[in-house]
């Protein structure tokens, strides 16, 4: 099948796709805001210039359309009818980038997520971006752990212990009021 648009008209199209401040970009940045989150946008420094930096996270999030990144089983992802070679290799292409910039990211030591386009679709986004929501809470939990732990039973006078399942089990502490003062 034969482009219904002149090869003019086709450039002009194809030049206003934008890469940057996309609308399911926008999406996901207002709801990170709006839920205290603080970010950086399209840092250069970092493999594959990120669309959203979460520093204290240490977390990346690549916002991905689902033709330009080939999202394999999405309804959204149709090779075009014409000059399906071309299409179909830089598609490969761009997925193969996108697989080692990954690679590099989490080899930095950064958490990777991505997320599709269609995934951000009305009828999905509210379930989507609350668990981006419950995926970055977790991160944080589990990069800035108290690390302080007490054997229940060993000093357990001296600290205020907030719960307790049994001998075994191992107690977060925090400071009572009352340390400083010894009755």
């Amino acid at each position: 099948m034969a482009d219904v648009l002149t090869s003019e008209q086709r450039r002009k199209c194809m030049s206003r796709i934008r890469s940057k401040n996309t609308k399911p970009e926008i999406i996901i940045r207002k709801f990170l805001f709006a839920h205290g989150f603080r970010f950086r946008i399209n840092v250069k420094r970092l493999p594959g210039t990120p669309d959203i930096v979460l520093r204290k996270y240490q977390t990346v999030i690549f916002v991905n359309g689902c033709f330009w990144h080939g999202h394999e089983g999405c309804r959204y992802f149709r090779l075009p009818k014409s000059n399906v070679d071309f299409w179909k290799n830089k598609i490969e292409r761009n997925k193969e980038r996108d697989l080692r910039e990954r690679i590099k990211l989490r080899d930095m030591g950064w958490h990777v997520i991505q997320f599709w386009e269609c995934q951000l679709k009305p009828s999905v986004r509210n379930e989507n971006l609350n668990g981006l929501l419950f995926t970055l809470n977790h991160l944080f939990l589990e990069n800035f752990a108290v690390r302080h732990a007490v054997l229940y039973g060993e000093g357990s006078r001296e600290l205020n212990l907030i719960a307790a399942e049994d001998e075994t089990c191992l107690l977060y502490t925090s400071p009572s009021p009352r340390d400083g003062a010894t009755s």
